[in-house]
């Protein structure tokens, strides 16, 4: 069995399908119901595994290699508007070209079990741009991003929850709460996100693979 089940795709028992905007053999990406950035997704794997230790290799590799893919498109669509001299190597001035990966930064993160935050029953791994001047990290120790992770800001599973509270509910209990806490804690204030807004991001996201001639779907290899 996997969570591509006959009515869609599921991250653990929410079902995803408008959210999710590419999908390999062993992998699916989708648009984040409680982004604490723009930009941020969330990629898992297809069988529902609850910890990264679970996965196969093949699952793992094929994980691992979706995140860069992801990295390259969110790279492009964020990091088209980064400054570069004109004629310059990115290699060899240091200057990296608009639209590639080393034009900004990205947080790539997994809470890998409940005591670490963990609030959906399935692997996935979080990225998020940093777009240099708008919302790279600020200058001096610790990142607020991982503290908001932590926090209800980040409680991606209590607002998958709340979408289905009174069917979840009966069937798995009370909403997840949030966990795996750093020393700082940021208390920001975010609403999740509307179907129609999440739909609208998978489609945006959907097409700047294609502009970037890659695939948003692959069959599984022989």
């Amino acid at each position: 069995m996997t969570c591509s089940r006959p009515n869609g795709v599921y991250f653990g028992p929410f079902e995803v399908t408008s959210q999710v905007f590419l999908t390999t053999p062993h992998s699916f990406a989708l648009v984040n119901i409680k982004p604490l950035l723009p930009g941020h997704v969330l990629i898992c794997p297809r069988e529902p595994r609850l910890r990264l230790t679970d996965l196969t290799a093949p699952e793992l590799t094929d994980l691992f290699q979706v995140v860069q893919r992801v990295q390259r498109m969110l790279a492009h669509h964020y990091f088209a508007g980064t400054p570069r001299r004109a004629n310059a190597d990115a290699h060899a001035d240091g200057v990296p070209a608009p639209g590639t990966p080393e034009a900004g930064s990205f947080n790539i993160a997994i809470q890998d079990g409940v005591e670490a935050g963990q609030t959906v029953p399935h692997v996935h791994v979080h990225i998020i741009p940093r777009i240099r001047g708008s919302t790279a990290k600020a200058a001096g120790p610790g990142d607020e991003i991982y503290d908001s992770m932590a926090a209800e800001d980040g409680n991606v599973g209590g607002a998958l929850w709340d979408r289905e509270v009174n069917k979840l509910r009966q069937q798995f209990g009370d909403r997840p709460r949030a966990g795996g806490s750093f020393p700082s804690v940021e208390d920001s204030e975010r609403q999740a996100r509307t179907v129609e807004e999440m739909v609208a991001e998978a489609n945006l996201f959907r097409s700047v693979l294609e502009q970037m001639g890659e695939g948003i779907e692959d069959g599984p290899r022989q």
